[in-house]
């Protein structure tokens, strides 16, 4: 007898999707069609049970090796170049006082290659910016149950709201605010599930008058939710200014500036280091991390498959995959390419399954959001080899 599929695709596309679609938008899921383009796939895909749950717990043990190493690195500045942190962030790093244990980032993503034959794979940890959040918290309950599948994220609202109460932001913040409808309603729709009374803006709209942060009308903003990646800094006009309202506590930022440390994935590289050399993970932290991780290296050091990316990369811009002779195979061509800002790393190469969708064939990225410190909802995007800004999002549920 043939053994359960990993991943199962529920339903077929119906003749309403505009129907549908409307039923997503007055949900708060606006960008269902993307300019004319089904971003959102009609169909839904089932996870076998057992692999959901070795999934939680590995996400649970993993979010604990990687506070840990956030910390080893604290204060370390040869750490800090070695995982690319910005040197104009450093003050505010080693000033400022790290939250408490698995909450340095209270909002974060894992993304896992999860392959064929149910092998777990972490590819990556976003835990400072994550989108996603209305696709995981809000679309894929609704259509797990449209398809009869039980959905996991379920408790995505209850614990962001005890993330925003715990960090209680007067603000939310995105670049391009009511114009890109992915990140102002993912802003909104946190909002919402959080309770909270707080004024929407656009980054572009703010500036630092002698370290205070102010919105466009001049208003001063002391504790602010930020979709705005915190490398961005360095690069961005007002950055420094900004940088210094952080230094001198005058600003409050959601994420923390912590959460910088476990964004760059050159923190998988300082694991993969320690745990070849036997250093600070315990016995079974080693177990997880040579069960669920990859050896992960700054530099290009392998004899087989491999992956080359920027450690503050982003939707994909800055992947490139290196086949078994080491001549690239394929590379991004879509998103930004942030290594022309910040360094590499290497990482051996994982399969993500494959899914045949009313669509075509596709390969699925199986992402696990961390909120408030739990492993709480899942996140499917379908595209190719590489999980590019193209790619489509599908809900997952469980058997």
């Amino acid at each position: 007898m043939s053994p359960v599929k990993v991943f199962e695709a529920v339903g077929v596309p119906g003749p309403d999707r505009t129907e549908k679609t409307r039923a997503l938008r007055d949900m708060g899921f606006t960008w269902a069609d993307l300019e004319e383009e089904a971003y959102w796939l009609d169909q839904a895909v089932a996870m076998r049970r057992d692999v959901y749950e070795e999934l939680v717990q590995a996400s649970a043990a993993l979010w604990r090796i990687f506070d840990r190493a956030a910390r080893y690195a604290h204060k370390r500045k040869e750490l800090y170049a070695m995982l690319g942190i910005p040197e104009l962030l450093w003050e505010a790093l080693d000033r400022l006082e790290m939250n408490g244990p698995g909450l340095i980032s209270r909002y974060a993503r894992f993304d896992f290659a999860i392959s064929d034959d149910g092998a777990i794979k972490l590819l990556e940890l976003n835990a400072d910016t994550p989108t996603g959040y209305v696709e995981a918290s809000v679309a894929t309950p609704w259509v797990c149950g449209q398809r009869g599948l039980a959905s996991p994220n379920d408790r995505m609202p209850e614990l962001l709201a005890a993330a925003w109460t715990a960090e209680q932001p007067d603000t939310a913040a995105c670049v391009a605010y009511g114009e890109h409808l992915e990140d102002s309603g993912t802003i909104e729709m946190m909002a919402k599930h959080s309770g909270l009374p707080v004024n929407f803006v656009d980054c572009l709209d703010l500036w630092v008058d002698e370290g205070v942060l102010k919105d466009g009308s001049g208003e001063p903003i002391r504790r602010m939710f930020a979709l705005y990646p915190k490398e961005w800094m360095a690069i961005d006009d007002g950055g420094d200014a900004l940088a210094y309202a952080l230094e001198t506590e005058q600003l409050v930022l959601f994420n923390g500036i912590h959460a910088i440390l476990l964004q760059s994935k050159g923190l998988q590289a300082l694991i993969w280091g320690l745990y070849e050399l036997g250093m600070l993970f315990s016995e079974e932290e080693r177990a997880v991390i040579g069960r669920y991780m990859l050896p992960t290296y700054n530099k290009a050091v392998f004899d087989g498959s491999y992956v080359s990316k920027s450690m503050f990369g982003r939707e994909g811009g800055s992947v490139s995959i290196y086949n078994a002779s080491g001549e690239l195979e394929i590379q991004d061509t879509d998103g930004f390419d942030t290594s022309v800002f910040f360094p590499r790393v290497y990482q051996k190469r994982a399969e993500l399954a494959k899914i045949d969708l009313a669509a075509g064939q596709f390969r699925l990225l199986t992402g696990v959001f961390v909120i408030n410190g739990e492993p709480c909802g899942l996140l499917g995007r379908a595209g190719g080899l590489i999980t590019g800004n193209t790619s489509h999002f599908v809900a997952i549920g469980v058997k």
